[in-house]
């Protein structure tokens, strides 16, 4: 059994379909990528996994469970997490308050304040300070481990390096070895291939909403992932 099943996605905003049938999975301790370009449906399907986008109940499976449709506390309280594109934090709130927000389900697991800051030290040194006054690269921190806060089992991420200095970029993929030895499997959504193809176990390409390609990085082609990616 899958941690992750997804048979048959679809989702609408009104009239308009935005994804069409998507098939995926995620196994226990792996890494997954998802690539495409802008308005391929990859943020539109992660919101569908986190109860933030309409599906089927059936089309989405947890851990066996069907979570499709499911309210995003609940899915969160499954052991689901998000870390959304653009951090969202609240500016109301300092680091370790932020962070303490993302403790609410109370989940058992590994993952607490002494947890992160031994992961991401600038995070306790910042401890204190507005969580939007740090820098890009440091929100971005805050936000994952906010998510992680939950104690996920699959800790979802949207365009974690979207906007930021290519040496903050590495620091923050290269936790990701750490994130998975805590049992933590990786499910994320990245525009820079190379990126996605550096750190994932398996990759999906979406193209206009439906999943255009699928292997392990090592398998595919510069070709295949370029047909893929733009469909020429």
């Amino acid at each position: 059994m899958s941690l992750l099943e997804a048979q048959g996605v679809t989702a609408f905003y009104g009239d308009f379909q935005a994804l069409y049938g998507i098939d995926l999975t995620v196994e226990e301790g792996e890494t997954v990528a998802i690539i495409g370009s802008n308005g391929a449906g990859k943020s539109t399907f992660l919101r569908a996994l986190t109860g933030l986008q309409s599906a089927a109940r059936d089309s989405i499976r947890l851990a066996g469970q069907a979570i499709g449709g499911m309210s995003a506390h609940h899915v969160v309280g499954l052991g689901l997490a998000m870390v959304p594109e653009g951090r969202r934090l609240f500016p109301s709130l300092s680091v370790e308050e932020n962070l303490l927000v993302g403790a609410y389900a109370k989940r058992p697991g590994p993952w607490n304040l002494a947890r992160l800051y031994a992961l991401f030290p600038i995070l306790h040194e910042r401890r204190n300070n507005p969580g939007t006054a740090l820098s890009g690269g440091q929100q971005q921190l805050v936000a994952i481990g906010r998510a992680l806060m939950s104690n996920p089992r699959l800790l979802l991420c949207d365009e974690i390096s979207l906007g930021l200095a290519p040496l903050i970029i590495k620091d923050i993929y290269a936790a990701l070895p750490g994130i998975k030895a805590e049992g933590t499997s990786v499910l994320v959504v990245e525009q820079d291939v190379g990126q996605a193809m550096s750190v994932a176990d398996r990759l999906y390409c979406f193209q206009e909403g439906r999943v255009s390609l699928e292997g392990r990085p090592d398998e595919l082609t510069r070709a295949q992932i370029s047909h893929a990616y733009f469909g020429v």
